[in-house]
């Protein structure tokens, strides 16, 4: 684990505030670059940011900043060879501390413990972990080789169940091995398919997140005379999501848009994703924000100050039943009473069409220390019995609509999430793969 100095030096750069968010984002919004060029400009972003974060004397005397406070634009992990440099969001915002997994079981570790959290995020994370996994296992027999990558897949797939993102991408990077063959004698080719996919879910959701940002953007209306006031819940940004966001990243895009906005931002109990996370991500990007109590949300509707709510997801199901962080089914409901819009930000990835209902979502129940306790100081009395589900259903029919990175679907759900997968896989099997892109990219110099 590696942490920032002790004592940083106060002239610390802002990193990202303007530049990631209007040069990248609006390269993604844009379309004027390529899969390789969002992802290169993702690269050197994320290196530039961790850099500054991390040593922040080598940018000092740009932006002034809080002492002893991270500041800047962050992504959920970096790489370096052989290690995920995973940011320990239980930290933020005090301080920035990175967790070093060196395997599939030690990034399983770091998704259960929410180490690392969000539902894209934790898919890509899971998914590099699997191609460490296969780097270090080049030289095993084939059937010492197959029960490991069998045990660490089981091992990740379990570590927060209604994420389906993370079995997707399990499922992925497995898939790649059982292309070539998993008891194949080619170790070698074994871990560079996996490493290949690992890479490829990774620069997709780059991708895929700027294309849904765009589609959000479109949907939304604002005001001529006001700021567009929007209420969120938990946290969506780039520490969620890898590289920009769903709702959160709209929010963003949005202000760096040159369009007015202004947060509300739901606290988020039990562990306070939206006081902790979501409000440090807006003041990094600047967005004007304000935290509300997650009991406030019902008075603030009520006096008409809410425009809109924008969510994330954990798991959308055929009919459009979608689960997410405990507290968002409160939300619809009270959004359906003052006939506020609804809506829910997330990829494709986020899509299970094999669960028909809401019913068939695993939700994960977690420990009663995160209750009785806020950041390790008691507010309830010993042995209080708790019940602690992380996450709730949102029926369909209080949705005003989910924005997918194939445009914005509509009741009736079932037919229209059904061909926004269909045409998300269109568009992958017709377009380069992204190694081949990489490859073809490295070799003309670019």
């Amino acid at each position: 684990m590696t942490t920032p100095d002790a004592d940083p030096d106060p002239e610390t750069a802002d990193v990202g505030r303007r530049r990631f968010f209007r040069q990248f984002a609006g390269e993604l919004i844009n379309g004027a670059a390529g899969v390789v060029g969002a992802a290169q400009a993702l690269q050197r972003a994320s290196a530039e940011a961790a850099g500054a974060i991390l040593n922040p004397s080598s940018v000092a005397g740009q932006v002034p900043a809080i002492p002893d406070l991270p500041t800047g634009f962050r992504a959920a992990f970096r790489e370096s060879p052989g290690v995920l440099h995973i940011v320990d969001q239980r930290q933020l915002p005090d301080r920035l501390e990175e967790f070093d997994a060196r395997s599939a079981a030690e990034v399983a570790y770091a998704i259960k413990e929410m180490i690392i959290r969000g539902a894209p995020a934790i898919g890509q994370a899971a998914a590099i972990g699997l191609a460490l996994t296969g780097n270090k296992n080049r030289g095993a027999g084939p059937y010492a080789r197959r029960a490991t990558f069998r045990g660490a897949a089981n091992l990740l797939r379990n570590a927060r169940p209604t994420a389906i993102n993370l079995r997707w991408a399990v499922d992925r990077v497995m898939a790649a091995v059982d292309e070539i063959g998993d008891l194949s004698e080619d170790g070698d080719a074994i871990a560079d398919a996996m490493r290949a996919e690992a890479d490829a879910i990774v620069h997709e959701a780059t991708e895929d997140h700027g294309r849904m940002t765009a589609a959000a953007l479109a949907a939304l209306t604002f005001p001529d005379d006001r700021p567009l006031r929007v209420l969120t819940h938990c946290n969506t940004g780039p520490l969620a999501c890898g590289q920009f966001g769903t709702a959160l990243g709209v929010i963003q895009a949005a202000h760096h848009g040159g369009r007015a906005v202004h947060v509300w931002v739901d606290e988020t109990r039990p562990n306070l994703q939206g006081a902790r996370l979501t409000a440090w991500e807006l003041a990094q990007a600047g967005v004007p924000h304000t935290l509300i109590p997650d009991v406030a949300a019902g008075h603030l509707m009520a006096r008409g100050e809410v425009d809109v709510v924008l969510v994330g997801a954990d798991r959308i199901v055929a009919n459009g039943d979608t689960a997410n962080k405990v507290g968002t089914y409160t939300l619809a409901v009270l959004a359906a009473r003052h006939e506020v819009p609804f809506y829910v930000v997330a990829p494709i990835s986020t899509v299970d069409l094999a669960t028909p209902d809401g019913g068939g979502i695993p939700i994960e129940e977690r420990s009663a220390a995160e209750v009785v306790a806020v950041r390790g100081v008691r507010i309830a009395p010993p042995d209080t019995d708790v019940r602690n589900p992380a996450f709730d259903v949102t029926p369909a029919d209080l949705i005003t609509a989910i924005v997918t990175e194939e445009g914005v679907v509509t009741a009736p759900f079932p037919v229209g999430l059904a061909e926004a997968v269909a045409r998300r896989e269109g568009r992958r099997a017709t377009s380069p793969r992204f190694s081949d892109l990489a490859i073809s990219a490295a070799s003309s110099g670019a």
